[in-house]
Protein backbone atom coordinates (compact mmCIF):
# COMPACT_ATOMS: atom_id res chain seq x y z
CA UNK A 1 0.00 0.00 0.00
CA UNK A 2 1.40 3.27 -0.61
CA UNK A 3 1.81 5.29 2.20
CA UNK A 4 2.73 9.10 3.37
CA UNK A 5 3.45 10.97 6.17
CA UNK A 6 3.62 14.68 6.61
CA UNK A 7 5.51 16.99 9.62
CA UNK A 8 2.59 17.76 11.69
CA UNK A 9 4.24 21.43 11.66
CA UNK A 10 5.71 21.93 8.14
CA UNK A 11 3.75 19.74 6.40
CA UNK A 12 6.80 18.72 4.73
CA UNK A 13 6.76 14.89 3.47
CA UNK A 14 9.08 12.74 5.84
CA UNK A 15 8.23 9.34 4.78
CA UNK A 16 6.92 8.77 1.36
CA UNK A 17 6.85 5.07 -0.29
CA UNK A 18 4.96 1.00 -0.25
CA UNK A 19 4.92 -0.57 2.56
CA UNK A 20 2.26 -3.85 3.99
CA UNK A 21 0.81 -1.46 6.69
CA UNK A 22 2.17 1.68 8.44
CA UNK A 23 3.44 0.14 11.09
CA UNK A 24 6.38 -2.12 8.93
CA UNK A 25 6.74 1.56 7.14
CA UNK A 26 7.79 3.34 10.52
CA UNK A 27 9.94 0.56 11.78
CA UNK A 28 11.76 0.15 8.31
CA UNK A 29 12.46 3.70 8.80
CA UNK A 30 13.33 4.20 11.94
CA UNK A 31 15.86 1.02 11.57
CA UNK A 32 17.37 3.22 8.98
CA UNK A 33 17.70 5.72 11.31
CA UNK A 34 15.01 7.95 10.24
CA UNK A 35 13.86 11.45 11.76
CA UNK A 36 10.88 10.61 13.02
CA UNK A 37 9.75 14.25 15.16
CA UNK A 38 6.54 16.01 14.39
CA UNK A 39 5.32 13.09 12.64
CA UNK A 40 1.32 13.88 12.29
CA UNK A 41 -0.54 10.15 12.53
CA UNK A 42 -3.69 10.64 14.92
CA UNK A 43 -5.67 7.64 15.23
CA UNK A 44 -3.00 5.04 13.16
CA UNK A 45 -2.78 1.19 14.31
CA UNK A 46 0.56 0.91 15.77
CA UNK A 47 -0.49 -2.10 17.58
CA UNK A 48 2.78 -4.04 19.03
CA UNK A 49 5.11 -1.72 16.61
CA UNK A 50 8.60 -1.93 17.57
CA UNK A 51 10.11 1.95 17.70
CA UNK A 52 12.62 1.55 20.16
CA UNK A 53 15.02 4.50 20.44
CA UNK A 54 13.38 6.12 17.81
CA UNK A 55 12.90 10.12 17.76
CA UNK A 56 9.35 11.15 17.46
CA UNK A 57 9.31 14.24 19.82
CA UNK A 58 6.55 16.22 19.15
CA UNK A 59 4.99 13.74 17.23
CA UNK A 60 0.97 13.97 16.56
CA UNK A 61 -0.14 10.33 17.41
CA UNK A 62 -3.56 11.71 19.19
CA UNK A 63 -6.14 8.58 19.41
CA UNK A 64 -3.52 6.40 17.76
CA UNK A 65 -3.71 2.18 19.06
CA UNK A 66 -0.04 1.42 20.19
CA UNK A 67 -1.34 -1.50 22.47
CA UNK A 68 1.75 -3.59 23.41
CA UNK A 69 4.63 -1.22 21.46
CA UNK A 70 7.79 -0.96 22.26
CA UNK A 71 9.02 2.32 22.56
CA UNK A 72 11.39 1.76 25.00
CA UNK A 73 14.02 4.52 25.43
CA UNK A 74 12.37 6.71 22.79
CA UNK A 75 11.99 10.42 22.11
CA UNK A 76 8.26 11.31 22.53
CA UNK A 77 8.76 14.58 24.16
CA UNK A 78 6.12 17.46 23.95
CA UNK A 79 4.40 14.52 21.52
CA UNK A 80 0.41 14.84 21.66
CA UNK A 81 -1.00 11.67 22.33
CA UNK A 82 -4.12 12.70 23.90
CA UNK A 83 -6.21 9.94 24.20
CA UNK A 84 -4.08 6.84 22.69
CA UNK A 85 -4.49 3.64 23.74
CA UNK A 86 -1.11 2.57 25.15
CA UNK A 87 -2.21 -0.65 26.98
CA UNK A 88 0.83 -2.98 27.75
CA UNK A 89 3.07 -0.95 25.94
CA UNK A 90 7.18 -0.36 26.97
CA UNK A 91 8.10 3.17 27.66
CA UNK A 92 10.60 2.36 29.83
CA UNK A 93 13.84 4.96 29.82
CA UNK A 94 11.21 6.98 27.08
CA UNK A 95 11.39 10.74 27.60
CA UNK A 96 7.88 11.98 27.24
CA UNK A 97 8.66 15.48 28.91
CA UNK A 98 5.63 18.02 28.53
CA UNK A 99 3.73 15.13 26.58
CA UNK A 100 -0.03 15.78 26.46
CA UNK A 101 -1.47 12.75 27.53
CA UNK A 102 -4.71 13.31 28.75
CA UNK A 103 -7.27 10.90 28.64
CA UNK A 104 -4.65 8.14 27.51
CA UNK A 105 -5.07 4.55 28.68
CA UNK A 106 -1.74 3.63 29.87
CA UNK A 107 -2.93 0.45 31.51
CA UNK A 108 0.01 -2.19 32.48
CA UNK A 109 1.85 0.00 30.45
CA UNK A 110 5.83 -0.12 31.69
CA UNK A 111 7.47 3.57 32.21
CA UNK A 112 9.98 2.16 34.67
CA UNK A 113 12.73 5.09 34.57
CA UNK A 114 11.12 7.41 32.10
CA UNK A 115 10.90 10.85 32.03
CA UNK A 116 7.86 13.03 32.42
CA UNK A 117 8.87 16.02 33.68
CA UNK A 118 5.73 18.68 33.27
CA UNK A 119 3.82 15.86 31.16
CA UNK A 120 -0.08 15.83 31.09
CA UNK A 121 -1.43 12.98 32.49
CA UNK A 122 -5.03 14.23 33.28
CA UNK A 123 -8.30 11.99 33.69
CA UNK A 124 -5.51 9.34 32.43
CA UNK A 125 -6.12 5.15 33.15
CA UNK A 126 -2.85 4.32 34.30
CA UNK A 127 -3.99 0.85 35.96
CA UNK A 128 -1.43 -1.27 37.24
CA UNK A 129 1.25 0.68 34.61
CA UNK A 130 4.73 0.93 36.16
CA UNK A 131 6.78 4.35 37.05
CA UNK A 132 9.85 3.04 39.03
CA UNK A 133 12.15 5.46 38.71
CA UNK A 134 10.27 7.79 36.75
CA UNK A 135 10.65 11.16 36.70
CA UNK A 136 7.55 12.71 37.04
CA UNK A 137 8.41 15.82 38.60
CA UNK A 138 5.64 19.11 38.53
CA UNK A 139 3.76 16.21 35.75
CA UNK A 140 -0.40 16.76 36.48
CA UNK A 141 -1.90 13.31 36.99
CA UNK A 142 -5.23 14.74 38.56
CA UNK A 143 -8.39 12.74 38.37
CA UNK A 144 -6.20 9.87 36.98
CA UNK A 145 -7.08 6.75 37.66
CA UNK A 146 -4.03 5.03 39.03
CA UNK A 147 -5.13 2.06 41.12
CA UNK A 148 -2.37 -1.08 42.00
CA UNK A 149 -0.12 1.33 40.03
CA UNK A 150 4.12 1.43 41.06
CA UNK A 151 5.30 5.19 41.48
CA UNK A 152 8.40 2.96 43.64
CA UNK A 153 11.28 5.91 44.36
CA UNK A 154 9.47 8.08 41.36
CA UNK A 155 10.00 11.90 41.52
CA UNK A 156 7.08 13.26 42.15
CA UNK A 157 8.19 16.88 43.09
CA UNK A 158 5.29 19.36 42.30
CA UNK A 159 3.07 17.14 41.07
CA UNK A 160 -0.47 17.46 40.76
CA UNK A 161 -2.09 14.37 41.48
CA UNK A 162 -5.22 15.97 43.20
CA UNK A 163 -8.33 13.76 42.90
CA UNK A 164 -6.13 11.27 41.85
CA UNK A 165 -7.23 7.07 42.43
CA UNK A 166 -4.36 5.35 43.98
CA UNK A 167 -5.94 2.65 45.54
CA UNK A 168 -3.58 -0.12 46.42
CA UNK A 169 -0.64 2.22 44.63
CA UNK A 170 3.03 1.68 45.79
CA UNK A 171 4.62 5.19 46.21
CA UNK A 172 7.35 3.06 48.44
CA UNK A 173 10.06 5.98 48.69
CA UNK A 174 9.32 8.19 46.15
CA UNK A 175 9.89 11.99 46.66
CA UNK A 176 6.23 13.62 46.57
CA UNK A 177 7.75 17.01 47.84
CA UNK A 178 5.06 19.52 47.64
CA UNK A 179 3.08 17.18 45.63
CA UNK A 180 -0.59 17.97 45.43
CA UNK A 181 -3.02 15.32 46.53
CA UNK A 182 -6.07 16.65 47.99
CA UNK A 183 -8.80 14.53 48.32
CA UNK A 184 -6.69 11.56 46.28
CA UNK A 185 -7.92 8.23 47.12
CA UNK A 186 -4.48 5.89 48.63
CA UNK A 187 -6.59 3.56 50.44
CA UNK A 188 -4.39 0.60 51.35
CA UNK A 189 -1.64 1.92 49.27
CA UNK A 190 2.35 1.49 50.35
CA UNK A 191 3.74 4.97 50.94
CA UNK A 192 6.68 3.73 53.23
CA UNK A 193 9.53 5.55 53.14
CA UNK A 194 8.04 8.72 50.91
CA UNK A 195 8.93 11.64 50.92
CA UNK A 196 5.75 14.20 51.91
CA UNK A 197 7.28 17.24 52.97
CA UNK A 198 5.32 20.19 52.10
CA UNK A 199 2.28 18.22 50.37
CA UNK A 200 -1.11 19.06 50.36
CA UNK A 201 -3.02 16.01 51.69
CA UNK A 202 -6.54 17.92 52.42
CA UNK A 203 -9.29 15.53 52.63
CA UNK A 204 -7.34 12.85 51.36
CA UNK A 205 -8.36 9.15 52.01
CA UNK A 206 -5.09 7.11 53.93
CA UNK A 207 -7.15 4.56 55.53
CA UNK A 208 -5.25 1.27 55.61
CA UNK A 209 -2.56 2.79 54.07
CA UNK A 210 1.30 2.20 55.20
CA UNK A 211 2.91 5.32 55.50
CA UNK A 212 5.56 3.55 57.93
CA UNK A 213 8.46 6.24 57.80
CA UNK A 214 7.24 8.72 55.80
CA UNK A 215 8.31 12.09 55.87
CA UNK A 216 5.45 14.60 56.64
CA UNK A 217 6.79 17.47 57.48
CA UNK A 218 4.87 20.78 57.03
CA UNK A 219 2.69 18.45 54.90
CA UNK A 220 -1.34 19.57 54.77
CA UNK A 221 -3.15 16.90 57.01
CA UNK A 222 -6.99 18.73 57.44
CA UNK A 223 -9.18 16.24 57.05
CA UNK A 224 -7.39 13.29 56.21
CA UNK A 225 -8.69 9.62 56.76
CA UNK A 226 -5.81 8.12 58.18
CA UNK A 227 -7.95 5.06 59.97
CA UNK A 228 -6.09 2.04 59.49
CA UNK A 229 -3.00 3.56 58.22
CA UNK A 230 0.11 2.50 59.86
CA UNK A 231 2.35 5.43 60.91
CA UNK A 232 5.38 3.89 62.68
CA UNK A 233 8.15 6.29 62.48
CA UNK A 234 6.07 9.54 61.47
CA UNK A 235 6.27 12.90 63.10
CA UNK A 236 3.22 14.19 63.02
CA UNK A 237 4.11 16.84 65.80
CA UNK A 238 5.61 18.30 62.12
CA UNK A 239 2.46 18.40 59.75
CA UNK A 240 -0.13 21.22 59.25
CA UNK A 241 -3.78 20.87 60.15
Amino acid sequence: MKIRIQNRFTHEIILDGEAPSLGELLVSAAGAGADLSGVDLPGSNLVAVNLESTNLSRANLCGANLTKANLAGSDLAGSNLTGAILTGTVLAKASLNQANLTGADLTMADLGGAFLVSADLFWTNLVGANFSGADLSEANLSKSKATIANFSGAELFWADLGGCNLTMACLSRANLTFANLSKAVLTRANISGAILAGADLTGADLSGANLSGADLTNANVTDVNFEGADLTGVDLSKVKQ
